[in-house]
């Protein structure tokens, strides 16, 4: 594998609010399945990639509640942790800010907290096409009519990106060290304003990002292996 030389990163980015879930906690440390949210994306990716260096991105103020968690559910996996931003602009650099990684290749994938079903073969090619393009992204075709501005568009045209996002490093921290922009919407619109152009690879339907509370349903049916 081309990606085999590079030093390998996964920034899991659980900085957000989870305001559109309306919890008493931030939708990453709801429950899923045996433990948590966070817990099994965490788990997910240890599993997918397990010669990567991990780095957690929290809410500010969140680390020893994060930690309480580890401990109720016996998780001891390595991992670093970031204290978020205000936007996910500024958590994802807070993270690359803290990759210490001089003078050596590496390759960073960065990932939703709340996406725990992604899976190694998505991580794979992700990796394996940034190594050879400098940037790639996991994404499936959107299989609804569309429509902009009120007038159908070709569906064909149209991908539904998801994480995980991977780059070279140098690649995202030149991206990272641009003003802030609102059109930043991922990882990959950030890159991309570098004139990058950005590859994609093909995802999967079940790697869906847990945001309101239908997908939690989908997400404990996923667990319980009944959408299998």
């Amino acid at each position: 594998m081309q990606c085999s030389s590079y030093n390998k990163y996964v920034i899991i980015v659980a900085g957000g609010s989870g305001r559109r879930m309306s919890a008493s906690v931030e939708k990453q440390f709801l429950p899923l399945g045996e433990s948590v949210v966070l817990i099994e994306t965490l788990k997910m990716v240890s599993s997918s990639v397990p010669d990567a260096k991990i780095v957690l991105v929290l809410p500010i103020g969140r680390a020893d509640y994060w930690r309480s968690l580890c401990d109720k559910y016996n998780c001891r996996i390595a991992h670093s942790l970031v204290e978020g931003g205000s936007e996910r602009f500024f958590s994802v650099k807070a993270a690359i800010d803290s990759i210490e990684c001089i003078g050596e290749k590496a390759l960073v994938a960065i990932h939703d907290g709340v996406r725990p079903f992604a899976d190694k073969q998505i991580f794979d090619e992700c990796f394996e096409k940034a190594a050879e393009c400098g940037a790639a992204v996991s994404c499936c075709d959107c299989t609804d009519s569309v429509r902009y501005q009120n007038k159908s568009i070709d569906r064909s045209e149209v991908k539904l990106v998801q994480t995980p996002q991977c780059f070279e490093l140098s690649l995202l921290q030149k991206a990272y060290a641009q003003t802030y922009n609102p059109t930043f919407t991922d990882d990959a619109s950030v890159v991309e304003s570098l004139g990058t152009e950005i590859a994609l690879v093909e995802g999967k339907r079940e790697n869906i990002k847990l945001t309101k509370p239908f997908d939690f349903v989908i997400a404990e049916s996923l667990i319980n292996g009944k959408l299998n």
